[in-house]
């Protein structure tokens, strides 16, 4: 989904519209932008938390060449899911069970009752 079907999905959904969705959704991504950029921890009870994460400098491989390089250290944004959207995406996920199939009991077949005897040909040679 991208953030024009997310919008759309948003609007139906609350009867708002378009322009109103838009400005709500461009506002919030801002106070959680600017809330990361404060070194502050954003969380939304059952949805997840927004953090920030710091990476320290380490050695790394150039893949092409194989040289040896540096990797500065970074600090980037982190997003934990909470429990309510981790069972939720579970569940939406989880393979259907299929009706477990009872134990098969042989059919009782009626006896078969012996040919009766037929008349034997007489061999001819």
């Amino acid at each position: 989904m991208n953030k024009a079907e997310l919008l759309d999905a948003l609007s139906g959904q609350t009867g708002q519209t378009k322009d109103e969705v838009s400005k709500t959704l461009d506002a919030l991504l801002d106070i959680i932008g600017s809330t990361l950029a404060k070194g502050d921890k954003l969380l939304l009870v059952g949805f997840g938390t927004f953090e920030i994460q710091h990476r320290a400098a380490r050695a790394g491989r150039n893949p092409q060449t194989g040289a040896a390089i540096e990797i500065a250290e970074a600090t980037l944004p982190k997003f934990s899911p909470g429990k309510l959207l981790k069972d939720r995406v579970a569940e939406a996920h989880r393979p259907k069970e299929t009706p477990k199939a009872s134990p098969k009991k042989p059919k009782a077949s009626p006896a078969k009752e012996a040919p009766a005897d037929k008349p034997k040909k007489p061999k001819t040679k």
